[in-house]
């Protein structure tokens, strides 16, 4: 009954103003925080009775908020490196061996993602201590690619489906070697998928901070980590300058991402 109304311009209008106010409701607790980064005041005001950049000079000049920056781009960066190839493995083996067995697989694979932080913390803390790697960048690294598997394999297991393994099997049967099909065959048609799941796992890591909490300390506190702490001792507009700065990032990695997509994209 609605078809006959999909390409009318009051639809349209409607689609977009809907659009448009659950964008707005979405980002404004965002772009408050823009404003109160350049507030003037030793307090979080809105709106700001003086406009300074102090409180980005004070980001800027932290030795602790650098080396916290460095350590979180530094894990998001390995944390994409590591899970997306396990991912995509792990996508293979649940590919080829079907029925039970990959639906037992994939919902281990997805098991993280559905336990609650506070809880999955607590686990990798004691493990990791038995292994002497809390207070490591390794062990929070383990925590985050813990975190970063099953959102991967969510992009990837779709696309590894779709693929047609009979043009990998072709150019086996006619010679290719394995690391001649992997980079002329498979890779190009799944490099959209790849890259999209590879981002995932750098936002997700950026964004983990109960993990950290736990498991980091000294040099491999994660910049969320040194935010919570900041939070509950003092609240100043330096938390907002890092937020505007932490968004500006992350928007700008995404949206590098989807026009290099887009130029991929046939």
């Amino acid at each position: 009954m609605l078809d006959a109304y999909h390409d009318s311009k009051l639809t349209k209008a409607l689609l977009w103003i809907f659009s448009a106010l659950i964008l707005v409701f979405l980002m404004l607790p965002t772009l408050i925080v823009v404003p109160l980064s350049f507030s003037a005041s030793d307090l979080l005001e809105f709106p700001p009775r003086a406009w300074s950049l102090r409180w980005y000079e004070v980001f800027f000049s932290s030795p602790s908020w650098m080396n916290a920056l460095r350590t979180s781009l530094l894990l998001g960066v390995l944390t994409a490196v590591i899970a997306v190839p396990i991912s995509f493995l792990a996508c293979f083996a649940i590919n080829r061996l079907g029925g039970r067995s990959a639906a037992t697989v994939y919902g281990l694979l997805l098991s993280p993602s559905v336990t609650p932080g506070i809880l999955l913390a607590i686990g990798l803390f004691f493990v990791l201590a038995k292994l002497g790697l809390v207070g490591t960048l390794t062990g929070v690294l383990v925590g985050h690619v813990v975190l970063a598997i099953p959102v991967a394999v969510i992009v990837l297991y779709p696309a590894i489906n779709r693929f047609d393994w009979a043009q990998a099997q072709a150019a086996r049967s006619l010679g290719a070697g394995w690391f001649r099909t992997m980079g002329g065959i498979i890779l190009p048609q799944l490099g959209l998928s790849l890259s999209t799941a590879a981002l995932m796992a750098f936002l997700t890591s950026l964004d983990e901070a109960v993990i950290s909490i736990f498991v980091a300390n000294g040099p491999s506190s994660t910049l969320p980590k040194l935010m919570f702490i900041s939070l509950r001792d003092q609240i100043d507009p330096t938390i907002a300058a890092i937020s505007t700065l932490w968004t500006l990032l992350i928007s700008g990695v995404v949206l590098f991402f989807n026009l290099r997509e887009r130029g991929q994209r046939p």
